[in-house]
């Protein structure tokens, strides 16, 4: 039975649009879930929304987006953080847990162009916008020709520079364009095996205290038991691989017919080596087909292929 108890949690966020909606959509589901529970938004900028004049995998890589929620709650000035799956690296400091990742929103990546063209009809040499390696490799997979430049800020700004004309098109996730209202601006969205994902890409996560017991309790409700299969799946590929945005990594799992299938891909900067692999099994044994997938992975080349970007 739901709480019926009045309480206060407070939810340490990222103070970005995408942030704030996605702490509030936490808010929404804990008070249609818990009768009479007060929600508290504690909003924090972090050092990875202050510094946009850098590459994010060029100044601490994502990470940087939730270090100060995890300050927040060591200091129980939050007893929850809500975080983006992606953001997350796959190791979790000691004394923090994420024991519920919500049902994922789309997964999948897509372009936004000025004059509404897809990404095979942009014209030759087109300049496109990204923050990610992931996504820069795979498209210069696909076409060496564009002018793939780095983009940074939160998906407004990133808008606004691609309106003002800075770029030709951009490449955004599309679970933060559908969470903002954006979905009508794609211009088209790219299928999971010609863009593979970034890791938890499209899942929100809860993390809190490992020793919050209480705190755990009033949140599991909320958990998702296929998104969470399936993110850990991609997460221990990850975590194999010691992945993270500073490398140009991908991978997404999906559940059907009693089965996890997981794909994964390692790519050179340039898009011109990759390595990619494809794993099936039990969806409860993700951790292990995660392991399986890396391991073949690194006998593709994926381990040249990482060190090589890493020297770069």
């Amino acid at each position: 039975m739901p709480a019926r108890r009045a309480h206060t949690l407070r939810i340490a966020t990222r103070s970005s649009a995408l942030a704030m909606w996605q702490a509030q959509h936490v808010q929404k589901r804990l008070e249609l879930t818990h009768e009479g529970i007060r929600i508290e938004l504690v909003p924090i900028t972090t050092i990875g929304d202050q510094i946009l004049d850098r590459p994010l995998a060029k100044i601490g890589g994502k990470g940087l987006f939730i270090k100060e929620l995890e300050q927040a709650l060591l200091d129980e000035r939050a007893d929850i953080a809500v975080h983006s799956m992606k953001d997350v690296p796959v190791d979790i400091p000691s004394g923090f847990e994420i024991p519920v990742v919500l049902e994922r929103e789309d997964p999948r990546d897509s372009l936004l162009s000025v004059n509404g063209e897809s990404f095979s009809s942009l014209a030759r040499g087109a300049v496109v916008g990204t923050s990610s390696l992931r996504r820069k490799s795979q498209l210069l997979a696909q076409r060496a020709d564009l002018d793939i430049r780095d983009l940074r800020g939160n998906v407004t700004t990133r808008l606004e520079k691609l309106r003002a004309g800075e770029f030709d098109a951009i490449v955004l996730a599309t679970a933060g364009l559908k969470r903002l209202g954006y979905a009508e601006q794609i211009s088209s969205t790219f299928d999971v095996d010609d863009v593979i994902p970034a890791v938890g890409q499209g899942a929100i996560g809860i993390e809190c205290r490992a020793q919050d017991d209480g705190t755990k309790t009033l949140i599991a409700p909320l958990h998702d038991d296929a998104t969470g299969l399936r993110v850990g799946a991609e997460r221990a590929m990850s975590a194999y691989l010691d992945g993270g945005c500073d490398v140009p990594l991908a991978a997404h799992a999906t559940l059907g017919n009693g089965e996890l299938k997981l794909s994964g891909l390692v790519a050179s900067l340039d898009g011109r080596r990759i390595a990619h692999h494809e794993v099936r099994g039990a969806p409860q044994d993700g951790s292990t087909l995660g392991v399986a997938l890396g391991t073949a992975l690194v006998a593709g080349g994926a381990r040249e292929i990482l060190l090589g970007v890493r020297d770069a």
